[in-house]
């Protein structure tokens, strides 16, 4: 059974390894039922026993990376490799249940089998409270057994079916979003590059705009000072109306110059009239 779920290169070659060993077991408990020697099923059966071994440190050691890189997994991706190694564990006991069975056959009900533990926080049984006696169990229970591990086996597989659905019905849902968020992204992008035109062409109004008001206060500067020169030519001509070294403004002739000369005329013209 090969398996898609997210490892790292040392959990995919204990998977791989381990998958080795239930496919050997797998042949070897097939040509168990063609050998007739007892003697050969004995030898056949203590090989088998030994991969069983070997497999049963493999998932330990599975187990043990699993623990180690925990903290650095989704919780999705740590269920589904928790879920890969309650199967392991689930296929290792249906074949040890398999080997009671030919021991039961061949009378070796002396050998204890070790059922494993099915996982830290489960509803199963401990360890130590899982290890039986061979002959404590009939052929019947333990045909029985097997199936019910097999059936956990058929339930924890269609779990995963399920988690996989809802992954990648996630991965789809999240896909959309994306886009949906670049396309947003595309145009706030295009709406700051229109702020930021329209910010230019503020910037060189405003500049327009201080270089007019500058020229403005300049002139408004100038005619101020001609305004207070032509107060101050007016009121030194007032307060020094004799004075010849100021020259008379166009248009304000001093008020006393014509009262005399208006004297003069009125003079002229009595002189005449006497005549």
């Amino acid at each position: 059974m090969a398996s898609d779920l997210p490892m790292t290169p040392e959990l995919e070659q204990i998977d791989g390894e381990i998958h080795d060993i239930f496919r050997a077991l797998q042949n070897g408990f097939q040509k168990m039922d063609k050998i007739k020697d007892s003697n050969r099923q004995a030898k056949q059966l203590e090989d088998l026993t030994g991969k069983m071994k070997e497999c049963k440190r493999l998932i330990k050691e599975f187990d043990r990376i699993l623990k180690d890189e925990e903290s650095n997994n989704p919780p999705e991706v740590n269920k589904q490799l928790n879920d890969r190694k309650q199967f392991m564990i689930k296929e290792l006991n249906s074949y040890v249940t398999l080997r009671k069975t030919y021991q039961s056959s061949l009378g070796n009900n002396n050998k204890r089998v070790e059922l494993f533990d099915m996982g830290a926080g489960s509803s199963e049984p401990a360890a130590e409270d899982n290890i039986q006696m061979a002959s404590a169990m009939t052929n019947q229970q333990l045909i029985d057994t097997g199936r019910n591990q097999m059936d956990q086996t058929d339930q924890a597989i269609e779990r995963s079916k399920m988690v996989v659905a809802q992954t990648v019905e996630t991965g789809a849902q999240t896909a959309a979003t994306l886009t949906q968020q670049t396309e947003q992204m595309k145009r706030i992008g295009n709406e700051l590059d229109s702020v930021h035109f329209s910010l230019k062409k503020a910037s060189q109004l405003v500049k327009e705009i201080g270089r007019q008001v500058a020229t403005d206060k300049c002139i408004m500067a100038f005619l101020f000072l001609i305004v207070l020169g032509v107060i101050a030519i007016i009121v030194v001509k007032i307060v020094h109306p004799n004075n010849k070294n100021i020259r008379d403004i166009p248009g304000l002739a001093p008020p006393a110059q014509n009262y005399q000369i208006g004297n003069r005329k009125l003079l002229w013209a009595d002189a005449f009239i006497g005549l």
